[in-house]
């Protein structure tokens, strides 16, 4: 899962980033994921195993799109590969303009940081940080100095996802409905222009998955934002603009 291979301290790792790796976006166009002949080839000693074959995906700015494959598909590994944070065997990814397949490990950090939020299944807090204090860790990294406004913006995104009146509370005194809706608006922390999940509804029951999905829908066209999610939830078909099957590493 892409949970593993992004963990929350990333975010800490590069507080100290420089400005000598700038990245400039490139506002023309209407794709805000822009993926070209993607291959990723892992091996087992010389014996190659082919996980995507030749994958091709547009996302327009202000879409969300599903994606979605049985276990062992290559969707995690797409994700992952979209985000920047795995670099194809072959192919290339453009995000919001820039060409992430030609970054370098620190432009790619800095990226990831400034233009992508990201949902996990398993929510990834802090357990020893209250709700408010897992956002306002998010907005320190993400550059704001300033302890007042780090709250008062951290207090604001938790009412966009209804959940103000837990702003004190620890991970382990929320149900699973509520740390993901904390999840989501740390997501938002530097409004992001990109969100990618990875199966945001799955540890969640029929009736707290419902209010999140809708939560995501609501919050990336009010926000015209572009929302990525892998999932194997069904119900997630309904508030998605395009939905793409990937299957044997070949999307459908």
């Amino acid at each position: 899962m892409i949970a593993s291979q992004v963990k929350s301290t990333e975010l800490i790792r590069h507080q100290d980033r420089t400005a000598s790796t700038p990245v400039f976006l490139d506002k023309a166009g209407d794709d805000a994921v822009m993926a070209r002949d993607v291959e990723m080839v892992y091996y087992s000693g010389a014996e190659p195993y082919p996980v995507l074959r030749g994958v091709d995906l547009d996302i327009q700015r202000g879409d969300i799109q599903l994606l979605m494959g049985p276990s062992g598909s290559g969707k995690t590994t797409l994700l992952s590969i979209l985000a920047g944070i795995l670099t194809p065997t072959a192919g290339s990814v453009r995000l919001l303009g820039q060409e992430i397949t030609r970054m370098s490990r620190d432009q790619l950090a800095h990226f990831r940081l400034e233009n992508i939020g990201f949902i996990f299944q398993g929510f990834n807090l802090f357990p020893a940080l209250t709700a408010v204090e897992n956002i306002e860790l998010a907005l320190k990294v993400k550059g704001m100095r300033s302890k007042t406004a780090r709250k008062r913006e951290a207090r604001d995104l938790l009412e966009q996802v209804k959940l103000l009146d837990k702003a004190d509370q620890l991970p382990r005194d929320l149900s699973g409905g509520q740390k993901q809706r904390v999840a989501i608006a740390r997501s938002l922390a530097g409004d992001p222009p990109l969100i990618m999940a990875d199966e945001p509804t799955a540890s969640l029951d029929s009736h707290n998955g419902h209010a999140v999905i809708e939560l995501l829908r609501q919050l990336a066209k009010e926000g015209d934002r572009t929302v990525l999610i892998v999932t194997h939830d069904t119900r997630l078909i309904d508030a998605a603009d395009h939905v793409a099957y990937l299957e044997d590493g070949v999307l459908r």
